[in-house]
């Protein structure tokens, strides 16, 4: 008989292949478990959260942003998000519909007594039915949220428990809609607490203080965006068991933390006057690619002033404000007659060059500006003697270029002649420069370029900083070594590109003492309780040239303002340093595409830079101040630095002085011509009046027989020159015979304004940024030629030189 049962070896094999299975499927469900339990907790954690509870997140105000005096710039407003609960809207729909219900029946029983306010108002209105208040309620809704009523309506049936219905709603809309469903019992319309981002000064400082929409940021607000943000806080509610949020009550708030405020270091009047004066000189000289300046304090790296025109409104930051920026975009595309269709393909490119920082993004060809560098260079190496140098200008150098002979040309057509150093640079003179590049050979050139911060980011605390360029010592990909042409270039700024942020704090280390700051525009950040989290302060880079050097450079940058007042700031009673400077746009797209084409001469084709930079006091400088005219008219003659910027430069300081609490401190020979100050005259006995002015070396005319002055002119407070004269009434005149008639002087020199507005019986006061000199003649007249003033009257007289080409 055949044994069926299994044999031991069978029955052990059997065990021990489930025995493996088995632990096998257990190691693998223990392992899956600890997996699970240990190294995926969180993650299924949140799972089980998201399944039992609904989470909304809300903002975290926004931390402020001030000027340096605690002047918003940028604050963030208390708005609401408004929602719906559509499953709590159909409840509260029902519930009032059984309170109507009720109401009819009590009437219909005589149960019903009505209440009266104190004017006799009846309480408690219900409508005649839900349906009613449903179509009411949304045709309320649409008007207070400006919303389609489509909108609230497909709301209502949405297959959820929370629907948002509009964001950025302010209080007092808010206050109404809660108002509206509260008299009727509803508890599904609800709000939470959101912020809304506004700028108080509107296109104030743009580039700086930039703005946010989202998730996109620009200037300030992108550098400091983790200070100011803060943390955003959330309200947690639960879920019932089929994954239905439970009514809105059922939840929990956590409070967000609020950002900490940035204040600046720049001052919101001295921006003004910085972009009031930059629109001015646009307006005046046709400006093609903007215009900025930056006014800092050298000595720090604090920037006080940093602006650009056009600007734009932050609190509209998707509109151009500006055809400037439409037609160089044009010009480069080479399109003469745009479009409609074309003003739509490069909307978005205007508009992201509109937002941009002039100061720090964009670069450009510094021209004679950049002779400051070269000096620098020149005085620390000791290339040459200061004491006994010269260099003979005939208006051009040759460079040999393979076999042809190269020339470049001063801005002095017919030669400077012979220069000495200081002459040079008072002059401007490129010849000259270039032989002090020549002397100091590509490889030092090119290591200053570096030393004084030209191939690197300043480090200010501003995003998208761009870095100046200059040929290579050697052969790159692409690009060939620097040449001796290209030095020769270089050596007065026409050959690199540079940054205006570079440029001035480059400047600034050649007067501060030779030290390479870091500048920066945010003073400091503080929390909500008052704390200092972090505050800004002098940061030195390194140290490029001696304190020696730097105190030549001081002397000898002020001898050309001293010496050369044509093409220079001069104020009186100020000591200040400055250099102008020209350059070709070579580098702008149309200006390329000119120079490829052979189509190119001065006026034509060729387009400049215009730019002045000045410090102040010369001998320890607490200012300094940059302006650049990017492209301005290119007519000749028209676009010189001295001519475009210098002007708008001196107009900023003659504002920024008084200001800023800096005196004047006038020397002997302006102290001869100081302008007076009319005094106090009317009331006093005509004895003592004539005594003050003849103390004062005043000049005066007497009307009337009078033993009392009973009224001047000019009136107190006024201020002339000193040659003027001061009208006295003792007794009363009619205001006809009083009268004069303005004549016109605009284009006459100095002798014959003073002659004319003499003979004519008025005063004059020369503006205050020129030493009125050789060759000045009347730009302005504050009154119009033929206007008729009284008698006395100080006409304000704007004066300007012949241009000094740069």
């Amino acid at each position: 008989m055949i044994n069926t049962n299994p044999s031991k070896a069978m029955k052990f094999r059997t065990k021990f292949v489930m025995t493996a299975v088995f632990s096998v499927l257990f190691v693998a469900v223990a392992a899956n478990f600890f997996k699970i339990s240990v190294l995926d907790n969180k993650k299924y954690q949140n799972m089980a959260n998201n399944q039992h509870f609904a989470s909304m997140t809300i903002s975290a105000h926004r931390g402020s942003i001030y000027d340096s005096k605690g002047v918003a710039l940028a604050k963030s407003a208390t708005v609401y998000t408004v929602f719906v609960d559509p499953k709590q809207f159909s409840e509260d729909v029902k519930r009032l519909q059984n309170r109507i219900d009720k109401r009819n029946l009590d009437k219909a029983n005589g149960n019903y007594v009505p209440k009266f306010d104190e004017e006799g108002n009846e309480l408690d209105v219900l409508p005649a039915s839900s349906d009613e208040f449903v179509a009411k309620a949304t045709e309320f809704i649409s008007i207070k949220l400006e919303i389609a009523q489509s909108k609230f309506s497909a709301a209502l049936k949405a297959d959820t428990q929370y629907k948002e219905l509009k964001s950025k709603v302010e209080k007092s809309i808010v206050d109404d809609i809660n108002e509206y469903f509260d008299n009727m019992g509803f508890v599904s319309i609800g709000y939470v607490e959101d912020t809304k981002r506004y700028y108080p000064q509107e296109d104030l400082a743009a580039s700086v203080v930039g703005y946010t929409n989202g998730n996109i940021f620009y200037g300030v607000e992108a550098s400091y965006n983790k200070y100011l943000s803060g943390v955003d806080g959330r309200t947690i509610s639960a879920k019932d068991s089929h994954g239905n949020a439970l009514p809105y009550k059922y939840s929990k708030t956590y409070d967000p933390k609020d950002g900490s405020d940035v204040y600046l270091t720049i001052d919101r009047e001295i921006q003004y006057i910085l972009e009031k004066n930059l629109k001015k000189m646009c307006d005046e000289h046709y400006i093609k690619n903007r215009a900025c300046a930056i006014l800092m304090n050298p000595k720090t790296g604090a920037v006080l002033g940093m602006a650009q025109y056009p600007s734009y409104d932050l609190n509209k930051p998707e509109e151009i404000n500006t055809d400037m920026l439409y037609q160089k975009v044009y010009a480069e595309k080479a399109i003469y007659n745009p479009t409609k269709e074309d003003e739509e393909k490069y909307e978005s490119e205007v508009l992201e060059r509109q937002k941009r920082n002039k100061c720090i993004s964009e670069r450009y060809e510094p021209g004679s500006v950049f002779k400051i560098i070269t000096a620098a260079a020149t005085l620390e190496e000791k290339t040459i003697d200061t004491e006994t140098w010269t260099h003979y200008c005939s208006g051009v150098e040759w460079f040999k270029d393979g076999d042809k002979d190269f020339p470049i040309h001063c801005h002095e057509t017919g030669g400077h002649k012979v220069e000495t150093f200081q002459q040079a640079l008072t002059d401007s003179c490129n010849p000259a420069f270039m032989a002090l590049g020549k002397l100091l050979g590509a490889e030092k050139f090119h290591s200053y370029f570096e030393a004084f911060g030209f191939k690197e980011e300043t480090g200010i605390d501003l995003p998208a900083e761009a870095v100046g360029d200059i040929p290579p010592l050697v052969k790159t990909e692409g690009r060939e070594a620097m040449t001796h042409i290209d030095l020769a270039y270089s050596s007065f700024g026409q050959c690199e590109t540079v940054t205006a942020i570079e440029l001035i704090t480059a400047c600034s280390a050649a007067v501060n003492g030779g030290y390479l700051l870091q500048p920066y525009v945010v003073d400091r950040v503080v929390d909500g309780d008052g704390n200092i989290v972090l505050k800004n302060e002098r940061t030195v880079r390194r140290q490029v040239i001696s304190e020696d050097t730097s105190a030549k450079m001081r002397e000898a940058l002020e001898t050309v303002v001293v010496d050369n007042q044509k093409g220079n700031v001069y104020i009186k009673g100020y000591a200040i340093g400055g250099k102008s400077g020209t350059s070709e746009r070579r580098s702008e797209p149309e200006v390329v595409r000119n120079l490829n084409d052979n189509n190119i001469t001065e006026g034509n084709g060729l387009e400049y830079g215009a730019s002045y930079i000045c410090f102040t006091p010369a001998d320890d400088p607490e200012l300094i101040l940059l302006v650049l005219a990017d492209m301005p008219d290119n007519s000749p003659g028209a676009y010189y630095g001295s001519g475009v910027a210098k002007p708008c430069a001196a107009d900023m300081l003659d504002e920024l002085l008084p200001y800023l609490g800096m005196s004047p401190e006038y020397n002997e020979e302006e102290l001869k011509n100081l302008d007076i100050n009319v005094p106090q005259l009317t009331g006093s006995s005509i004895d003592d009046a004539v005594r003050i002015l003849d103390e004062k070396g005043v000049k005066h005319v007497e009307y009337g027989n009078g033993i009392e002055v009973v009224e001047q002119s000019p009136l107190t407070g006024r201020t002339m020159a000193k040659d003027g004269c001061i009208y006295l009434y003792t007794e009363k005149y009619t205001e006809s015979e009083k009268m004069v008639q303005v004549p016109f002087i605009v284009g006459c020199s100095m002798e014959v304004a003073n002659q004319s507005l003499s003979q004519a019986g008025l005063n004059y006061i020369a503006k205050g940024v020129l030493n009125v000199q050789d060759g000045a003649y009347v730009k302005k007249q504050s009154y119009a030629g033929g206007t008729m003033v009284p008698k006395g009257t100080v006409v304000e007289l704007e004066f300007e030189t012949e241009t000094f080409t740069d």
